[in-house]
């Protein structure tokens, strides 16, 4: 390392080998093949219930967050990477993303489309939390919004949609939807007070936290999981009992439809979940063994919040879910996924004319839909077969200087170890004919690939 090079990294207190910051991971070849699956099987579902997919800037302007979340929780007053840019504006890396939607729907007047609009997102997410198992701090979340109509129907619909992607990955059995509702806003206003009431005199018993949350956001004192807030929380005042006769009957309307889809839940008093936009129904996917420590995803209602935003008063309703977490409960009950990466044939070589034919053979096999790897290096035929095997390939095809020559090229088996000799130009047709039609990986520029 030169002078130069040493005073640059020790300017950013960097020392080789680079490591990746604290809360966040490179997604290696593996494991894109547990995102690859579950970006189609979200595509493939709320596609077929009429979505349409949308994704908002990975930066927003502080407020669009500051707003919407509420300044009084965790993730504003805590967990926001927030930076000014050149002309002194104050923006922020998106933590959530239906504030972000939101926005998007009133700055492109969506209201004036066919309502309800259904929007899906499947993206990358910031906060600075502490690092833990399926925490980090950047994350990626699918998700998807109902915006434009308010029906109990759909927030069943919402919970269906979300339970059914979980099927289809194969984990739904492991999770146990947590319902609850916390009212219209003057339904919670009037629980607030109550809670305050209930836990003015009792501060002592609080941790920090709560302390702080007491006069901020009484809500969140009920999903505390310290132990002695814990027990407060279960004296405490019920949402229930302060509930609208129109908050009531919605909620009993939302678990009637629940009912009629055959969907199994708990109802769950102290679920408040922790932003401040939600109204009515809320519900989450808790791990049935590790309860909310290990939840993957949740949602509800959040009527007001187009308003908030500068919108017109607009019911909407939607869910998120951290696919991190997804993959790490598919991994614990060793799901394994459909792989496209795996390679169809190996092509090794020997001599300069046998790399000129290897070259354009090499092309048209991909074309045709012949997953191929040519070692076009100098390597010994010994080392290139090694290699072969190391890239666990079904077959090899071997050109010398004699099939060269001679108009040919060898087909080896790599389980069976067997060889023959076949026409060069007839190579193609033989290895779709052992590989199948159906294990192609077919590919038209007309074609739409997402």
């Amino acid at each position: 390392m030169t002078d130069t090079t040493q005073a640059q990294a020790s300017k950013f207190s960097l020392s080789p080998p680079y490591r990746t910051p604290k809360g966040v991971h490179d997604i290696l070849p593996q494991d894109h093949e547990y995102h690859t699956y579950i970006k189609k099987v979200v595509r493939h579902r709320l596609r077929q219930a009429g979505f349409k997919r949308i994704s908002t800037p990975i930066f927003e302007y502080t407020d669009v967050f500051a707003r919407s979340i509420g300044d009084a929780t965790d993730i504003v007053e805590k967990e926001m990477y927030t930076f000014l840019d050149k002309k002194g504006r104050s923006l922020t890396l998106r933590p959530e993303n239906t504030a972000g939607v939101v926005r998007s729907y009133i700055q492109h007047s969506m209201q004036q489309l066919a309502q309800p609009v259904e929007l899906y997102y499947i993206e990358p997410f910031f906060r600075y939390d502490r690092p833990q198992r399926g925490r980090y701090r950047q994350f990626w979340q699918f998700g998807f919004e109902i915006i434009g109509e308010l029906d109990p129907a759909l927030d069943a619909q919402i919970i269906f949609l979300a339970n059914k992607i979980n099927e289809d990955l194969g984990i739904e059995k492991l999770f146990k939807i947590q319902l609850n509702t916390i009212g219209s806003l003057e339904d919670r206003k009037n629980y607030i007070r109550a809670l305050k009431d209930y836990y003015y005199g009792k501060e002592r018993s609080l941790c920090e936290h709560c302390k702080d949350r007491l006069e901020k956001n009484p809500l969140r004192l009920l999903d505390c999981k310290n132990e002695d807030c814990t027990i407060l929380a279960e004296l405490a005042p019920k949402m229930t009992d302060y509930l609208s006769k129109e908050s009531t009957e919605y909620y009993r309307d939302v678990k009637e439809y629940l009912a009629e889809l055959e969907i199994e839940y708990v109802e769950n008093p102290k679920l408040v979940r922790g932003l401040d936009y939600y109204t009515n129904t809320v519900f989450e996917f808790w791990d049935a063994k590790d309860g909310a420590q290990n939840a993957i995803g949740g949602g509800g209602r959040y009527d007001g919040l187009v308003e908030i935003m500068g919108g017109q008063a607009t019911p909407a309703v939607g869910y998120a879910a951290g696919i991190e977490r997804i993959i790490a409960h598919m991994k614990r009950e060793k799901i394994r996924v459909p792989s496209k990466d795996n390679i169809h044939v190996f092509v090794a070589q020997l001599g300069k004319e046998a790399k000129k034919k290897c070259l354009k053979l090499i092309d048209e096999m991909r074309e045709t839909g012949l997953k191929t790897i040519g070692a076009l290096g100098k390597g010994s035929m010994k080392k290139q077969l090694k290699l072969a095997d190391k890239f666990n390939v079904p077959y090899t095809l071997i050109l010398g200087i004699t099939e060269v020559r001679e108009g040919t090229i060898i087909i080896r088996d790599m389980e069976k170890g067997s060889q023959e000799i076949v026409k060069f130009d007839q190579v193609i047709d033989e290895l779709i004919n052992k590989i199948g039609e159906e294990n192609l990986d077919k590919y038209s520029p007309g074609e739409i690939i997402y």
